[in-house]
């Protein structure tokens, strides 16, 4: 483990983008923190903590003048390796035929360095992983632009409101899936980042950041913070009992109760940071001589997305939500061996209902508040 000032943070940009990288991290765009392009350390959100609630969210300064002392906002990483919309191919009138290009060929992906990543979204980017590159039909666009990212992970030394990853052990620590991880610390009047690499890449970064080998007692503080932020955390999922408990349950009145709720808006599965529904679009110019193909975002939520010729197969917002959640933390494990959820509280923050992922499993569960709209904390 390496020792970093914070007054050398911007070594470990330069060195990023002295090998190329395009470095896309957390800053404050809008009221909120968002992913976009970082030029210098000074584009980090420092300063800044997010305060969170279900249907809550709000950016205040904070006095520990952290570079990390906020949690997650509105948007993943997924929208840099999964977009949210793009071209698959396009064809263009040529003579009697077409020629046809792909997106990669007209827009080879950059090298990303992806900054400030926290170990939910390693968590997700696994998912997604799995997802697009393990099975026998691979993504070819996201395995090209996933083979490009360089990523800098932060472990989560505050926690926010809605987190529940420590009950999923996807955080608040980050242990694998990352280039570099950063640990923030103020101990003893001194502000530094706990700097390890996880693998040849993140080694060869390190070897080029000032600085020195952590001391024992810096390790052992580091540890002791990560402790102390998952012990913080107030909600909890038992997933390990979910995916048999949903599964059991198909008809259980709670799914009443959450659609009398549910504004079925889709704000969860757009900022949920493993959710991969689709659709495709194809258009043609008015002039018929330029056609194209188009992936975009699409939902489990959205009443188009079930419709085939004979009907609707989920027409009630009851269905929908049902099949949201089930998929999410049951089937999901069926086809992927592993929980569509890395506890992020993102949908629990952008619902504009509060709809509390946690408390719905628990009222099925029977061991949560059953009362209509109350949030779990427990």
């Amino acid at each position: 483990m390496h020792i970093l000032d914070s007054s050398d943070l911007h070594v470990l940009f330069e060195t990023l983008s002295s090998r190329g990288y395009t470095v896309v991290g957390p800053t404050v765009r809008g009221e909120a923190i968002v992913y976009d392009q970082l030029r210098t350390v000074e584009d980090l959100p420092r300063g800044f903590r997010d305060e969170q609630s279900p249907a809550h969210y709000a950016l205040k300064r904070d006095d520990e003048d952290l570079f990390f002392g906020f949690v997650v906002g509105p948007q993943s990483w997924k929208k840099y390796l999964y977009p949210p919309r793009l071209t698959l191919f396009s064809a263009a009138k040529s003579g009697k035929g077409f020629t046809v290009s792909t997106s990669l060929a007209e827009s080879p992906p950059r090298k990303l360095a992806f900054f400030g990543v926290r170990p939910c979204e390693l968590a997700a980017i696994a998912i997604q992983d799995r997802v697009f590159t393990a099975g026998e039909y691979v993504d070819p666009t996201y395995k090209m632009m996933r083979e490009n990212v360089f990523i800098v992970a932060v472990n989560c030394t505050v926690t926010g409101a809605n987190c529940f990853c420590a009950s999923l052990g996807t955080g608040p620590e980050a242990r694998s899936g990352y280039d570099i991880v950063l640990t923030e610390m103020k101990q003893a009047g001194r502000h530094y980042f706990t700097v390890a690499s996880g693998s040849e890449r993140g080694e060869s970064v390190l070897g080029a950041l000032p600085g020195a080998k952590a001391g024992a007692e810096q390790e052992k503080a580091a540890g002791e913070t990560l402790r102390t932020a998952a012990a913080s955390q107030l909600k909890h999922m038992a997933s390990d009992l979910a995916p048999q408990l949903l599964k059991d349950n198909f008809e259980h009145p709670r799914w009443d109760d959450v659609a009398k709720r549910c504004l079925a808006c889709t704000n969860c599965t757009m900022v949920c940071p493993t959710c991969f529904c689709s659709t495709v679009e194809d258009s043609t110019d008015l002039s018929g001589a330029r056609a194209e193909r188009t992936r975009r975002w699409d939902s489990c939520f959205t009443m188009d997305f079930t419709k085939v010729a004979g009907g609707n197969i989920r027409p009630s917002t009851r269905a929908r939500y049902r099949q949201w959640l089930t998929h999410k933390l049951s089937n999901w494990v069926d086809q992927f061996g592993t929980s569509g959820c890395v506890g992020c509280g993102r949908c629990i923050t952008w619902c504009p209902a509060g709809i509390d992922i946690t408390a719905e499993v628990d009222a099925i569960r029977g061991t949560g508040p059953q009362e209509e709209g109350v949030a779990h904390a427990s």
